[in-house]
């Protein structure tokens, strides 16, 4: 599937928005970096907002509206320097600014369908954070990733929670302490990324993964997303026992009886998100 075949839905502003049938396409359009200002992620989080309440939303791609050099470069700091004019020396702003990223991070993840990030130039500190809170992540062979804060007095310290997730703590701490880039290969090594490919296939790739999932029972889709990150923060008896409990509550929804039962008489399911 090409973005040519996407149609557009919405007028570009700082999110780009488009949709191919149950998959939405939203793509950063703060050129030249799309640096993270507030008004970047107040757009942000309004579309995953409104993806939530959408039903006919399955999946949701984040991508750049100017893939090649720069996928996201993290806060506007300059927009945060600033702000050091203020009574406070901007305190009260920084506060405003590191809640409200946080808040679109934790959007992406308690988002009730899959997000992927498709990836094609730098992430680095608050967009290498962006990518590491999606579900997937997809790049070209020449994306790269970096966490360097560290490198200008400011540890990256929200980008940790994300980083941490994703990858084991010695790398995680590899790139937070030395600040360097890595690239494709190695977030993939990292367990960052998923998949690596060409720029010329990035897009039909993305979408071929996306078109898969939407194929799927978005209710069971939602139980397992959901599943999967709250388990991971359980002991391995609660988790469990957690889990036991969601795979019961599972099998008595409409899906899974319709699903079981197409594998069975061996024919497609029909489902209804029920």
């Amino acid at each position: 599937m090409n973005v040519v075949e996407l149609k557009q839905e919405a007028p570009a502003g700082l999110v780009k928005v488009s949709r191919h049938g149950s998959v939405l396409r939203l793509e950063m359009n703060n050129p030249p970096a799309n640096a993270l200002s507030i008004a970047m992620m107040e757009a942000l989080k309004d579309e995953f907002d409104a993806a939530r309440e959408d039903k006919s939303i399955r999946v949701v791609i984040l991508a750049s509206a100017t893939p090649g050099k720069l996928f996201c470069a993290g806060h506007d700091l300059k927009e945060l320097t600033v702000h050091r004019a203020d009574e406070d020396r901007g305190r009260a702003f920084f506060a405003r600014t590191m809640k409200l990223c946080a808040e679109v991070m934790q959007t992406i993840v308690h988002l009730p369908v899959p997000v992927i990030a498709e990836v094609d130039g730098l992430a680095t500190a608050a967009g290498c954070q962006l990518v590491a809170s999606c579900d997937l992540a997809m790049c070209t062979d020449t994306s790269t990733f970096c966490t360097p804060g560290v490198n200008i007095g400011l540890f990256c310290s929200t980008p940790m929670v994300a980083l941490s997730r994703n990858v084991h703590r010695k790398q995680a701490m590899e790139m937070l302490l030395t600040g360097e880039t890595i690239d494709a290969s190695t977030a993939r090594e990292f367990g960052l990324i998923n998949r690596i490919m060409p720029r010329q296939y990035l897009n039909q790739v993305v979408m071929k993964y996306a078109e898969v999932i939407a194929s799927k029972s978005p209710l069971t889709v939602k139980i397992g997303k959901e599943a999967f990150y709250r388990q991971a923060e359980m002991s391995l008896e609660d988790a469990y026992e957690y889990t036991a409990g969601v795979m019961v509550e599972n099998m008595m929804a409409r899906d899974a009886e319709e699903g079981i039962g197409a594998f069975i008489a061996k024919r497609k399911p029909e489902w209804t998100g029920e």
